[in-house]
């Protein structure tokens, strides 16, 4: 029996041990900060991209055409930014405000791109592009296409 309590004891201080460590290794963050940083990054790459929409709009494009220009270049620049390795780092400060707009999505198909061109043409960039951005286009055609199924039975139905 007093075996049993030993053991048990230095269980418990093993267990003590590793959720100190644990919390000690464990980085705090704190969520005003975070939430700062990313309105800042998100504002950031909006004023970019209002920049880019009022220049094409002085030199005599209609809306949708400078639209287009402006998401071209969002796109550009982003695939420029994750080529030097900036972005990464853009996007580790302002979290969710890099990686939510047009920009943090082309830095997900170029960042596995430039990662994996060491392994070829086919089985590195043409396998791995996809690999970050694949589940969202996936989830969001497959989302599309039930919704707009629901939508279509409802017309049917009279419901819509």
């Amino acid at each position: 029996m007093a075996k049993e309590k030993k053991i048990s004891r230095e269980k418990e201080e093993e267990q003590k041990a590793y959720n100190e460590y644990v919390k000690e290794v464990t980085p705090t963050h704190s969520l005003p900060k975070n939430m700062a940083k990313a309105f800042l990054t998100g504002g950031i790459i909006c004023v970019v991209g209002q920049g880019i929409l009022q220049y094409c709009g002085s030199i005599g494009m209609d809306k949708d055409t400078a639209g287009s220009w402006c998401s071209l270049i969002l796109v550009l620049l982003s695939v420029i930014l994750t080529g030097f390795n900036i972005y990464p780092k853009l996007a580790t400060f302002g979290g969710a405000g890099a990686l939510v707009p047009i920009t943090g999505f082309a830095n997900s198909v170029a960042a596995p791109s430039i990662e994996f061109k060491k392994e070829g043409q086919v089985f590195g960039i043409g396998c791995k592009i996809f690999t970050i951005a694949g589940p969202v286009i996936l989830f969001g055609i497959f989302s599309s296409w039930a919704l707009g199924l629901i939508y279509w039975i409802g017309k049917m139905m009279g419901i819509f």
